[in-house]
């Protein structure tokens, strides 16, 4: 079921957070069950590296005689706005617990803040601090990064070079004949969709009604939605699904004949599977579209995440409703659609220079 799987990965996330609070002040406790209900167990994880770090910086410089389990409300209630501009700048280069250095962007500056910052709201909210100095620490600026998405007709080159291997090496070649469809269905799910790439992995055979090009995705949050999709989407995931269907049939088969019980290793609920039969990793659905993407566009550094940015562009461009993108994106702010979806293409700019004109016509 599908709710096996983000129950598994919840409790994955809430063993690590166990582990991270060891290394955290006591009083973290409080906060990480204070924000229990109207956080996901992934952003609280995220604040626990965050804090871990940030901790590690006030023993280091601020309180040096103090380690990061004896830290007090006081002790931190005492840091100054300046103390915490401090941390940003140490961020920007800084040595890990392993030696090795590790740099910070503005983005993750700014992630960073936030968790400190939603700490220290979150103890003056409740009247443990009696003043929040990191609410006078302005974030980093984000400056605006290009967009990197494929054309039109690179998504073309994407689809066919997944479907038959063009450019792969010889080794790629004889693994892509056992992988090429469910490679195929993936590229064209995530091109067809706009999906995110957790989203893909935990679907299962029972989130697809192909009678009526539908499917449920479990969104940020868990909320359950219905999606559709074309048929181009449908022919590539029914090919796939014929196929494994297959596999597993011969698989059993095999294990009959040999008089073993059946017990496959094949995982009966998971839509993508592995080679070893589980339900494909995050990490191995990052590898193949790399792969493929690299021998369509080079120059270009495609990742799942730039094939949903490819999907929501076509949208937006066929549709022109910023509504209807947010909302099949699953976008909670419209403003987060308008800031990575909605930009004005080349193609927009050169229809928009012929609209006004500048002399009246002779005929009118």
């Amino acid at each position: 079921m599908a709710e096996s799987y983000y129950n598994e990965r919840n409790i994955k996330n809430l063993q690590k957070i166990a582990r991270l609070l060891d290394d955290l002040p006591l009083f973290c406790r409080q906060y990480f069950i204070g924000i229990e209900n109207t956080t996901s167990t992934l952003t609280r994880l995220n604040y626990a590296y965050d804090l871990r770090l940030y901790f590690l910086y006030v023993c280091k410089y601020i309180y040096p005689q103090k380690t990061v389990q004896t830290l007090t409300l006081q002790d931190i209630e005492q840091i100054s706005s300046g103390d915490i501009e401090g941390f940003l700048s140490y961020l920007s280069c800084y040595s890990k617990e392993d030696g090795s250095v590790e740099t910070c962007n503005e983005k993750g500056k700014a992630r960073k803040l936030s968790s400190v910052k939603s700490l220290y709201r979150y103890f003056f909210n409740k009247d443990k601090i009696s003043v929040d100095n990191s609410s006078k620490v302005a974030s980093p600026k984000l400056h605006q990064k290009e967009i990197v998405r494929l054309d039109r007709e690179e998504v073309t080159e994407m689809l066919e070079v997944s479907e038959n291997g063009y450019g792969l090496t010889k080794r790629q070649m004889s693994y892509h004949e056992k992988t090429k469809r469910r490679d195929s269905a993936i590229i064209t799910l995530f091109l067809g969709t706009g999906i995110r790439i957790s989203e893909l992995v935990g679907l299962n055979n029972e989130d697809f009604d192909l009678a009526n090009l539908s499917f449920v995705v479990t969104r940020k949050g868990g909320n359950r939605m219905i999606l559709y999709y074309s048929e181009e989407v449908a022919s590539a995931i029914a090919d796939y699904m014929d196929e494994k269907e297959k596999t597993i049939a011969t698989y059993k088969q095999a294990l009959k004949k040999k008089g073993a019980l059946i017990q496959t290793k094949y995982d009966e609920h998971a839509l993508f599977l592995s080679s070893q039969g589980r339900r494909i990793s995050v990490r191995a659905v990052e590898c193949l579209v790399g792969k493929y993407a690299k021998i369509v566009t080079p120059t270009k550094k495609i990742s799942p995440h730039k094939l949903r940015s490819t999907y929501g562009t076509n949208l937006y461009d066929e549709t022109r409703d910023i509504y209807v993108v947010a909302d099949v994106l699953g976008h909670k702010d419209v403003n987060t659609t308008k800031k990575h979806y909605a930009n004005i293409s080349d193609k927009v700019r050169r229809e928009a220079s012929t609209k006004v004109k500048l002399r009246k016509d002779p005929e009118e």
